[in-house]
């Protein structure tokens, strides 16, 4: 049973709130007019000199005070109780790690946000940012490489963490390269890991592998000895574009050219599926896809929990009812006072 005005808070015992009914009745026993004197005093006067005059008023009080201690009383044995809910989601989710090319060609400005022209590595973090904010249940990882990789984000849940170190992903931090094969491996044994059963490889790369011992389909096929699904993706557009330095140069990207074919093996070795993106528009579709791909059931159940107060009426009852006491013995004392002459 709930209780009005008080969001969250039902009573455990409600059949005890009955009692409340005998309330009145007891007022209305305690104020009722009272019989007829039996002996007449033709001159009453005489005894309003024998004693102090009755505190009705005061005893009133004093019953008002009992009153109110009873039905204080009365409601904690109903046990009032605040409800606590809360949903619990019982999902393992899954480990992802994006892996990003971090090359200087990755600062090459052929994509377009809000219609300014904008360097891959940026549209590139636009995009796993917002990816990043749409997976809640997921342990999510950052590994970037050029000529070799590095670790700018392990494994985790915190999202504000994650998103704040995106801004570590970023250019000339290794050697200039694009070492696709290592970039795969580094992901590989960060997944490895967990404990989590699926393990996802996002790698996202404007090049073709010209760094690193390992090869991209050793690698692929290393991660898949793991259990660990791959996705590749090929950012960018082909042929010759300048690249804008940090320092102020701008350098020549010469004719490049993408390795689909390698990135297509990789991921049929992986178990996941080759993309390619070159606008912004593209590459949001491309995880949107992959969002929707891996996607773990969650089941939510709502956990209800419960606080007993009735320690409060409790109380409040048991310091009423010692305060009518206390007056009722002392200061509001009605009976008579005996007179001396």
């Amino acid at each position: 049973m709930s209780i009005p005005f008080l969001p969250n808070t039902i009573f455990g015992r409600p059949e005890w709130l009955l009692l409340l009914l005998l309330l009145p009745l007891m007022a209305w026993w305690r104020g009722r007019t009272g019989k007829a004197p039996t002996i007449a005093f033709s001159t009453a006067f005489v005894l309003r000199e024998m004693g102090v005059r009755t505190r009705s008023a005061r005893g009133g009080f004093t019953f008002g005070l009992v009153l109110i201690s009873l039905t204080a009383a009365i409601i904690a044995l109903a046990r009032p109780q605040k409800v606590i809910s809360h949903d619990e989601e019982n999902t393992e989710g899954i480990a992802i790690c994006l892996t990003v090319d971090v090359s200087l060609s990755m600062l090459i400005e052929d994509f377009y946000i809000g219609g300014s022209p904008v360097n891959r590595l940026t549209a590139a973090k636009r995009v796993m940012r917002d990816f990043i904010r749409g997976r809640k249940s997921d342990r999510i990882g950052i590994v970037a490489f050029a000529g070799a990789p590095y670790y700018p984000c392990p494994m985790t849940l915190d999202r504000e963490w994650l998103e704040s170190n995106l801004d570590r992903v970023q250019t000339g931090i290794m050697e200039d390269g694009t070492a696709i094969g290592s970039g795969l491996a580094a992901a590989a044994r960060r997944l490895d890991k967990e404990t989590i059963p699926s393990k996802v490889i996002i790698l996202l790369t404007d090049g073709a592998n010209n760094s690193g011992k390992l090869s991209p389909q050793d690698a692929a096929k290393l991660a898949a000895t793991l259990g660990v699904k791959i996705y590749t993706i090929a950012i960018g557009t082909p042929g010759v574009h300048m690249i804008p330095l940090p320092n102020g140069r701008v350098i020549t990207s010469g004719r490049q050219e993408f390795d689909e074919a390698t990135l297509q093996a990789v991921a049929n070795i992986g178990g996941g599926s080759f993309y390619m993106a070159q606008d912004l528009g593209a590459l949001q579709d491309i995880f949107d896809t992959i969002d929707k791909l891996e996607k773990k059931e969650i089941k939510k159940r709502t956990v209800s929990e419960t606080e007993e107060l009735f320690f409060y009426p409790l109380t409040l009852a048991a310091a009423l009812l010692a305060l009518a006491l206390l007056l009722r013995l002392t200061f509001l004392n009605a009976a008579p006072m005996t007179v001396t002459t």
